[in-house]
């Protein structure tokens, strides 16, 4: 069952598509599987940090940035290392601040698919002062083609808070991405727990769970699928919707040189 609902005023004419949710207020993308943070850590010669299990990290990104379901995304100028990124999208459907990790669940309308476009070159070379990511993530971030509400997965849920659902993609219909938003460090209660103290979650607002590890461990940390020669316009498209057999393929549909 598919459902639309109206979150919040409706985006800008000016806008691109952006999918399930109209122009939600903020856009906090987490780092919440800890194997993709070991391993990215592992090949750059460091050590799991132990501050990283104290509390979910996230960094605000760009809502207006947010594109939908087949939108020709283009590499930001400058870029010749463009990656995806596969995550699982929490909406929120009911507004709360100081939200308990116990009444976590009722704030949550349902899931969708993020794919957080990054360009790799500009993110290493920004966050070398200590502070980002910024123009590495900004320019694009697909998001749908649907929202999965909270009422048809009640049963992929474990008593900690966990979601079981697969999760794929491919590039070009290659499979680099499999695993399961089960194996979360950080549960979606605490996730919402944490993101809301102090601050409003919003009603449209969206939360990502960060990046589920490749197949493989790529050599010296690099993660970089496309080499941009040119500012090549790449489709993110979703097949079917988040469910226990959801996946998201990334497709080259044109470009110029």
């Amino acid at each position: 069952m598919r459902r639309s609902f109206d979150l919040s005023s409706p985006a800008p004419a000016t806008l691109p598509e952006q999918g399930p949710i109209p122009a939600p207020r903020t856009f906090r993308d987490f780092y919440a599987f800890e194997q993709h943070v070991a391993t990215c850590r592992k090949n750059r010669g460091l050590a799991m940090e132990p501050a990283w299990y104290a509390h979910p990290a996230f960094y605000f990104s760009n809502p207006l940035g947010l594109v939908g379901h087949e939108t020709p995304v283009f590499a930001p100028a400058g870029c010749e290392e463009l990656d995806y990124e596969l995550e699982l999208g929490l909406i929120i459907g009911r507004a709360g601040r100081n939200i308990r990790a116990r009444d976590a669940w009722n704030h949550i309308l349902g899931f969708t698919i993020i794919n957080d476009f990054s360009a790799r070159d500009l993110q290493r070379r920004e966050m070398s002062v200590g502070l980002g990511p910024a123009k590495g993530k900004d320019f694009a971030t697909a998001i749908g083609p649907c929202v999965v509400t909270l009422d048809e997965l009640r049963d992929r849920i474990d008593g900690e808070g966990r979601i079981d659902l697969e999760m794929s993609a491919r590039v070009n219909g290659r499979e680099l991405s499999r695993g399961n938003a089960a194996s979360m460090y950080f549960t979606w209660p605490q996730i919402i727990e944490h993101a809301s103290r102090d601050a409003l979650l919003a009603a449209g607002d969206l939360l990502g769970s960060g990046t589920r590890p490749r197949i493989g461990s790529p050599a010296r940390g690099r993660f970089c699928v496309f080499k941009c020669r040119c500012r090549s316009a790449w489709s993110p498209a979703a097949c079917g919707s988040i469910r226990p057999a959801g996946s998201v393929a990334f497709t080259r549909v044109g470009g110029r040189r």
